[in-house]
């Protein structure tokens, strides 16, 4: 039966050539001495030996040092083409898995023409009514609606959308990270479907959605200009959830959030969460943490204690989120800076767990038949796990779905 490798057969067939020729060596014996006696006669002398044979083995000897020469120099080649063939196929995958830089606008929907978005960008028009003011709703020739987030560095030379100034590894860097954005597929996650880089920031399109962020939903809750109760509130905390389940095991690679808080959770029209702002928040430093995602009060400790980011550090993001909607709290409120409020939204829930009153810790605006108190008071223990300091006492987002859907049951 034939070899399935051809080069294994090859080395193995110069192998056995090269032992046959070392086992080809003539065998020289010496005459058997004779032992003659007084009654017969001494031999004849022999005649002189001639110097032909001699001059056959050392030609001999030439030829097989040739020979041998002449394929240790032909195995050498043929090592050598390999190894050289090798480094080219190397020298093509990478090539191929390191695309060219894309310089214009790039869309990944035939919806969105890049020079039509390009071209309407200075007409955007603030979405968000937070401080940043970061996201804008764009509306395109074709009456397609989209929302922009605009990424700017705080200086000029550590954007990685600045052409000039950074890397073309770091280009690729964010292009690669961009284009598998655009391949999120969840009914939970907000696609990316375009991104613009100029030269001092990047925006990214996304799917226009109507309800606006859970951060302005929040606030109009409190102003009690909306009415949210608990059953939309629990749809909103088990979507974000899965939302991070599909981030964290279903996308390869899998891909951290980052900056996971309310003004990056958009709501449809039925409270439908969907997650925006995945992964993208690091693309502004390269190679440095994102300076918002420090100073961020829904970011976990490690994250500004040592810029270590993991997908449990979401899960600590998600237990911020949850206790919002369970307190209707914001973390910046002036009551957290003060003695009562224990220096913090997680701090304050886990005292009020300790000391037994978790109850008293919900939305007055939520508050009705018992059975759901006692679903918000179980799910304060839920935020309080997710918002343990140790990133392993917490758990994971494969884990929250199921921990928030059998509230109903316990």
């Amino acid at each position: 039966m034939a070899s399935k490798n051809p080069t294994k057969t090859l080395l193995l067939l110069l192998l056995v050539f090269f032992l046959s020729l070392a086992c080809s060596q003539p065998l020289h014996s010496e005459p058997m001495s004779t032992t003659t006696t007084a009654t017969q006669p001494a031999p004849p002398p022999p005649p002189p030996q001639s110097k032909i044979p001699h001059a056959e083995a050392g030609g001999a000897a030439r030829l097989r040092r040739i020979v041998l020469g002449v394929l240790f120099g032909s195995l050498t080649g043929f090592l050598l083409s390999l190894a050289f063939l090798y480094a080219i196929r190397v020298a093509i995958l990478h090539a191929k898995y390191s695309p060219a830089i894309v310089r214009g606008p790039v869309s990944f929907t035939p919806q969105i023409s890049p020079k039509n978005l390009h071209s309407a960008l200075p007409s955007a028009q603030p979405l968000a009514h937070g401080p940043n003011g970061k996201y804008y709703k764009l509306v395109l020739d074709n009456d397609v609606t989209v929302a922009v987030k605009r990424l700017e560095a705080s200086r000029p030379e550590a954007s990685p959308s600045s052409m000039p100034n950074v890397s073309k590894s770091d280009m690729r860097r964010v292009q690669r990270q961009l284009e598998l954005l655009a391949r999120v597929r969840h009914q939970n996650v907000m696609g990316l479907k375009a991104y613009v880089r100029e030269a001092d920031r990047l925006s990214l399109a996304y799917d226009f959605v109507p309800g606006g962020s859970l951060e302005d939903v929040m606030k109009r809750v409190r102003s009690l200009q909306v009415n949210l109760n608990w059953d939309a509130r629990n749809r909103i905390a088990i979507g974000v959830a899965k939302g991070l389940r599909y981030l964290h095991f279903e996308c390869t690679p899998r891909i951290l959030h980052c900056s996971l808080k309310p003004s990056n959770v958009m709501l449809d029209e039925g409270f439908e969460p969907r997650l925006a702002d995945c992964g993208v928040s690091r693309l502004i430093a390269s190679g440095s943490a994102d300076p918002e995602l420090a100073s961020s009060l829904y970011s976990a400790p490690e994250c500004y204690q040592s810029s270590r980011y993991t997908d449990k550090s979401d899960v600590y993001s998600f237990g911020m989120i949850l206790g919002v909607l369970l307190t209707g709290r914001d973390p910046t409120d002036h009551f957290f800076s003060g003695e009562t409020g224990r220096g913090g939204l997680a701090r304050w829930l886990r005292h009020m767990q300790q000391s037994g009153d978790a109850k008293d810790a919900l939305d007055s605006s939520v508050l009705g038949e018992e059975g759901e108190e006692d679903e918000m008071v179980m799910a304060v223990r839920v935020a309080i796990i997710c918002l343990s300091d140790l990133p392993a006492d917490r758990p994971s987002s494969d884990e929250l779905v199921p921990m928030l859907t059998q509230l109903h049951s316990l």
